[in-house]
């Protein structure tokens, strides 16, 4: 199967929101969910598909809770929480799921870490936001590509077959500007990097430097359908021509003797 050809005349790409899925829970079959949800609201998936899953739904699926009742904090976990005010155990989990802190900031809150994926973000990922139950918060899936890989083998299980690409997104900050953005965390299916190096402009000049992170984009725009607080925690994106690949996240990090920020 070949990636989906966009219809002929303008470009156009349609993101639908999945409604319908309910609180997940460890060991639901997600891809399973997401199908049939889609199906239900009258949006039956089709091949060349993209699927946008947040992370979170995929963390509570396999099982990604901690209760902070059960943590019990480091020295240095309460040495940061004195000055910062945060509660001693949530800084432990962060640092539990770091590689390494890459600026931080307890004056105001601010932990900036490498989590052992290669992700620099905000607290390694690690979220209490639209968890139930109190104390209770989100780790990141183990291996996000292999969660993306799952979810898409899941959908081609289902009675509809269709063969999807999948992005899990999560919301980081950014560098250099105000307000947050989903990317994506991990990717099945799809060239997570669209190369352009090689090829002509409009003029006719070789492009030599740009290589766009069509998976980020892609996360990007499938949380215009989802929201933060809506309860929508999927997304279909239709009508952008990827390029079929085993994918994978790490194509999306830049190596750290390429990083002129740390």
């Amino acid at each position: 199967m070949s990636a989906q050809v966009p219809l002929p005349g303008p470009p156009r790409i349609e993101v639908i929101g999945v409604t319908g899925i309910p609180e997940v829970m460890p060991g639901v079959r997600l891809g399973e969910v997401i199908a049939r949800a889609s199906a239900d609201q009258g949006s039956l998936l089709q091949d060349g598909d993209i699927l946008v899953v947040t992370q979170k739904v995929v963390s509570k699926s396999e099982g990604r809770l901690v209760s902070l009742s059960d943590v019990e904090p480091s020295a240095f976990a309460r040495r940061l929480a004195a000055e910062s005010g945060r509660d001693p155990r949530l800084i432990e989990v962060v640092l539990r799921e770091s590689r390494s802190i890459v600026r931080m900031d307890p004056r105001r809150g601010v932990l900036i870490t490498e989590t052992r994926h290669g992700f620099v973000c905000a607290n390694a990922g690690v979220d209490s936001s639209n968890v139930p139950g109190q104390d209770v918060v989100t780790l990141l899936p183990e291996d996000p590509d292999l969660s993306a890989r799952i979810i898409r083998e899941q959908v081609r299980d289902t009675s509809t077959g269709r063969d999807v690409a999948v992005v899990i997104s999560d919301t980081f900050g950014r560098a250099w500007r105000e307000g947050h953005v989903n990317f994506a965390i991990g990717v099945a299916g799809m060239e997570p990097i669209k190369d352009y190096r090689g090829a002509l402009d409009a003029q006719g000049a070789e492009l030599t430097v740009t290589r766009i992170a069509v998976a980020d984009e892609l996360a990007a725009t499938a949380e215009l359908a989802m929201g933060k607080a809506i309860g929508v925690p999927a997304a279909i994106v239709r009508g952008y021509a990827y390029s079929q690949a085993d994918g994978g996240y790490a194509a999306l990090l830049r190596d750290r003797s390429q990083d002129l920020f740390r």
